[in-house]
């Protein structure tokens, strides 16, 4: 299956910036960071030096990544690293992992669309990944990842239904299903970067070298746990009729410009033909 190519030259990276920083995050627009805990990306969202309670995690990383988690929010932010809140844009394991304690540590709200909440409140597991998708070794390992949910359910809250989003003023939430029911991904109008989740990615999820060294290309959601897939394809159209600037997705480097947007566009109009996968399981 042939996915979009995307050159390094599209990456919205500043390595020198980010080493003379020294906070162990990539800082795309001087309030938007995040950082590569392994497969997956976390994102930090407020100034440098915001101080506690002046900033948002967006999502919670894989198993152990709490403390690196930790030291990055100290590093940039200041103060005890505390922010307002942390948004999920779902609630996959590679996302949630350190969920439940930096949560609890922190002592803040976590809000979620409603429709994950079951997978933030102990209630339901998500259905099991399929190996059979995607043809990479993460693919066919993925019936290992765990699908049970985790317990936030005293600090968890539905995201506003004007879709502002708490804590973030200009940015609003719009509900990108397809990957899960209650996916969310972030948009602000005004610069116009947008933070998708796993709506689309720029790397492919299914093989460990490419998730890993996050070779770049314009990937759908990742397949092996993507269960509806015509959800997935109206989401992506949505997300790409914004013509975003800067994306910034939950595996991959954050993109930009034109040959990003052309990318995208074509993610979104051959969909059926480079994302979904022919052998999905029934």
């Amino acid at each position: 299956m042939s996915q979009i190519p995307l050159s390094t030259s599209a990456e919205a990276e500043h390595a020198q910036s980010d080493l003379d920083r020294n906070d162990n995050t990539r800082q795309i627009v001087a309030d938007v960071a995040y950082r590569q805990l392994v497969i997956v990306n976390v994102m930090f969202v407020g100034l440098e030096g915001a101080g506690d309670g002046n900033w948002v995690l967006v999502d919670a990383g894989i198993a152990g990544s709490a403390k690196a988690i930790r030291s990055a929010a100290g590093a940039r932010f200041g103060g005890h690293g505390r922010p307002a809140c942390i948004i999920m844009t779902h609630a996959h394991f590679d996302h949630v992992a350190a969920l439940e304690t930096l949560a609890n540590e922190w002592e803040v709200p976590v809000y979620s669309h409603h429709g994950e909440h079951p997978y933030l409140d102990g209630t339901r597991s998500y259905p099991p990944a399929d190996p059979s998708v995607g043809g990479g070794l993460l693919a066919r390992l993925s019936p290992l990842f765990p699908t049970s949910p985790v317990n936030v359910a005293s600090q968890l809250y539905d995201l506003p239904c004007d879709h502002s989003v708490p804590f973030m003023p200009d940015w609003r939430w719009i509900h990108t299903p397809g990957h899960t029911p209650g996916h969310i991904s972030l948009w602000r109008e005004r610069d116009r970067v947008l933070i998708a989740g796993d709506a689309f990615i720029t790397t492919r999820q299914e093989s460990v070298y490419a998730a890993m060294t996050q070779s770049p290309e314009m990937h759908g959601p990742p397949m092996y746990f993507t269960p509806d897939w015509a959800s997935a394809k109206a989401s992506v159209r949505e997300l790409a009729a914004l013509a975003p600037e800067i994306v910034v997705t939950g595996h991959g480097a954050a993109m930009q410009g034109p040959e990003m947007r052309a990318a995208l566009d074509a993610l979104a109009e051959r969909f059926d033909e480079v994302a979904v996968p022919q052998n999905q399981r029934a």
